[in-house]
């Protein structure tokens, strides 16, 4: 007998050509955060020739799908993110992007073309449905603001739980990670404004150097983790940026560092603020200048239910596929506001690339289109049943 398992994962393989004509048309055109419109266009073209329902989304860019079951029950929501980056191309593949300086990099093509995949295994099989798949392509992911916006249209009202991925270019086709609790870190952006006194770079005794306060403050804030957050906890302070002066001979009034602090932890995300202030103000009084620090709280830690991440392992196994513990990373996802909202889980699926995520030569293996079209509808069915 033909379980929905093998119908899925059999389906998902005929699919396969037409879902990686689709990945390859959306990474010949990319479009950055929020200026997806083409994009847009195009996912709505192929979702309606499939037969599936558009749910008015009331955003300027970004789809909101959804394919309703014949018998009652919950709904659930998978989510793609859709935008690409401000990269220039260095593949040399034939379907290189035709944009100059822009790509998807981050494999956001390969999301959406299988999100489209599940969408359409989903609509083929809506009379055994019981309960409602919400699917969401959602822009301006890279700008860590589209789900926000996604969020204030209403997006997930009525929803019980919620699913994504992100390509992992490590882990080979057919393997998938999962784990349940923290999987990619909050992250937050700082910005330290030095105020010194300039001067003559011959009479440094005459001024206040910001380029030296500056350069203090960045040795200063390497200690912050190892000596101000529990060694139980995971923390990374990174300052990207630091700028000063705009002469060889004159030393400046001003200087600028800007950055990015990235925890697992609430409570080392709520007490790093007050370590760096006071590092920052003592270290800037020590020379005699002054600081102030501009602290930008952006996303939480993608945190994934229990649940939730039983539901994708169970799937994933009855998909054939390999499931191996998801190893956490300290890059961030706004896919995390969802799960503040609702129980979710995020995954890694196995892609099998060359180069890591935001590399000019990242590539993917399209085999794994289908296999994660299959998976998500997958773990949608058993989500509706397991909720239900």
């Amino acid at each position: 007998m033909t379980t929905l398992s093998t119908s899925f994962r059999e389906e998902a393989e005929r699919l396969q050509p037409e879902l990686v004509a689709m990945r390859r048309e959306l990474h010949q055109f990319p479009e950055l955060s929020n200026e997806e419109y083409e994009t847009t266009a195009k996912i709505r073209s192929w979702l309606t020739e499939a037969g599936i329902r558009l749910l008015d989304l009331d955003l300027p860019t970004g789809v909101l799908a959804e394919v309703k079951g014949a018998h009652p029950g919950p709904t659930i929501m998978l989510r793609a993110d859709i935008d690409a980056l401000p990269v220039l191309e260095e593949t040399g593949l034939p379907f290189a992007s035709t944009v100059t300086g822009k790509m998807h990099a981050c494999g956001h093509d390969f999301h959406t073309s299988s999100m489209i995949g599940a969408a359409k295994l989903l609509q083929e099989h809506v009379h055994e449905l019981h309960g409602t798949v919400r699917i969401l392509f959602q822009p301006a992911e890279e700008q860590a603001i589209g789900a926000r916006a996604v969020i204030e249209a209403g997006a997930l009202e009525g929803v019980s739980a919620v699913f994504g991925m992100h390509n992992k270019p490590e882990l080979p086709v057919g393997t998938v990670g999962i784990r349940t609790g923290p999987l990619m870190a909050s992250v937050d952006r700082f910005e330290i404004n030095v105020a010194g006194r300039g001067g003559h770079a011959g009479i440094p005794e005459a001024a206040i150097d910001p380029v030296v306060v500056s350069s203090a403050m960045v040795t200063a804030l390497q200690t912050l983790v190892s000596r101000n957050v529990s060694p139980h906890h995971s923390a990374v302070v990174s300052v990207c940026r630091l700028e000063a002066g705009s002469s060889w001979n004159v030393i400046p009034d001003k200087g600028v560092l800007e950055g990015t602090v990235r925890t697992f932890q609430p409570e080392a995300r709520e007490s790093i603020p007050g370590h760096m202030k006071r590092v920052v103000e003592n270290v800037a009084a020590g020379y005699g200048a002054e600081a102030h620090l501009k602290w930008t709280s952006m996303l939480p830690a993608v945190n994934n239910d229990a649940r939730m991440a039983e539901i994708m392992h169970t799937a994933a196994l009855a998909q054939g596929l390999k499931v191996v513990e998801a190893v956490p990373t300290m890059g961030g996802e706004d896919f995390a506001l969802y799960q503040e909202q609702l129980p979710g889980c995020f995954i890694w699926m196995g892609t099998g690339g060359t180069e890591q995520w935001h590399h000019p030569r990242f590539t993917l293996n399209e085999d794994a289109i289908s296999i994660s079209a299959a998976l998500f509808a997958e773990a949608a069915v058993d989500a509706l049943k397991s909720i239900g």
